[in-house]
């Protein structure tokens, strides 16, 4: 069983060390607290597993601003990959940007890594647009992606695509009632 929920200060620890592991230029301290802290656009958001000792398995973060939900990053520590974990934080994103009265989601998107793509794909993103040069670690180009819009048509779309990722991973959804913890 996993909980997604808010980030909050003691979280961020467990997540620095999965964005070690899964970026090559991974956030500074400084910059998780100012999102969790200080960021009032800023919703970071975790998932953990409920164990014994519980553990964060992945985490993800946007921005909603004026309208527009911006994914700002999204990861899932590489030993707890390919369970659907990376799907629940996204889907769990857009459901809670839908909430704050966004009306379409940007992202970008190493234009090499094609699960995460096609993962996007899936919750109907496309490409927009490559930025060149955009990640500075290997001069690697992005892709710009959109979901828009984020209308009724959507959502139920997104309703059955929900349904069934709640149905294939056991998680509690605390993020889309919007408790933040800090």
């Amino acid at each position: 069983m996993y909980t997604l929920r808010y980030m909050g200060l003691e979280d961020i620890s467990h997540v620095m060390e999965i964005d070690e592991l899964a970026f090559q230029t991974p956030w500074s301290m400084d910059s998780y607290l100012s999102e969790v802290c200080n960021n009032d656009s800023a919703h970071m958001v975790v998932l953990e597993h409920q164990a014994e000792v519980p553990t964060i398995v992945g985490y993800g973060g946007m921005w909603v601003i004026e309208g527009e939900a911006h994914i700002s990053t999204i990861a899932t520590h590489p030993e707890w990959r390919g369970r659907g974990l990376g799907e629940v934080l996204l889907a769990g994103m857009v459901l809670r940007s839908t909430k704050l009265g966004a009306t379409y989601c940007v992202l970008e998107v190493r234009v090499s890594n094609v699960p995460a793509i096609n993962l996007y794909r899936k919750y109907e993103f496309q490409i927009v647009s490559v930025r060149k040069g955009y990640y500075h670690d290997n001069n690697e180009d992005a892709y710009l992606m959109h979901l828009t819009p984020l209308d009724a048509a959507y959502l139920e779309r997104f309703q059955a695509r929900w349904q069934a990722l709640q149905a294939r991973v056991a998680f509690t959804d605390l993020l889309s009632q919007g408790r933040r913890y800090i």
